[in-house]
């Protein structure tokens, strides 16, 4: 007598809906993640508030006043006098912008003397660091 098998064997098949679920999730977070890799190349001021469009996805030179007077260049010290043939070797001949980050302490006359001397080194568009009113 032969005796018959009392299940049928189910073949497997892929569940679709939790795979949805996890690329969702994935997705969700890498965008999230990717909203909080901003890069300001500049020493940490406090600066004014404004309201301003966003910049493109280029990264020019910051030059950073603080509140006591002190200039860098990407986070690199520098003085009125060393400044321009630093920002010389820094700029890109092709786009000469230069993004100012300074803080809402700092005296205008060294903001003004530092952007004197950075249209001297070949910065042709200044572009001011604002923080965004709430």
């Amino acid at each position: 007598m032969k005796l018959r098998r009392s299940r049928q064997p189910k073949r497997g098949r892929i569940e679709i809906i939790p795979m949805i679920d996890v690329m969702f999730f994935l997705l969700a977070t890498f965008m999230l993640a990717s909203l909080t890799m901003r890069q300001l190349n500049s020493v940490k001021v406090d600066l004014p508030q404004g309201a301003a469009a966003p910049m493109e996805k280029k990264t020019p030179v910051t030059l950073t006043v603080t509140p006591d007077g002190k200039l860098f260049l990407d986070k690199t010290p520098v003085t009125l006098d060393s400044l321009a043939p630093t920002l010389k070797t820094l700029l890109n001949p092709a786009d000469p912008s230069l993004v100012i980050a300074a803080d809402n302490a700092a005296t205008n006359g060294v903001i003004v003397q530092a952007m004197i001397k950075a249209r001297d080194a070949g910065a042709k568009h200044f572009l001011i660091a604002v923080q965004h009113g709430r």
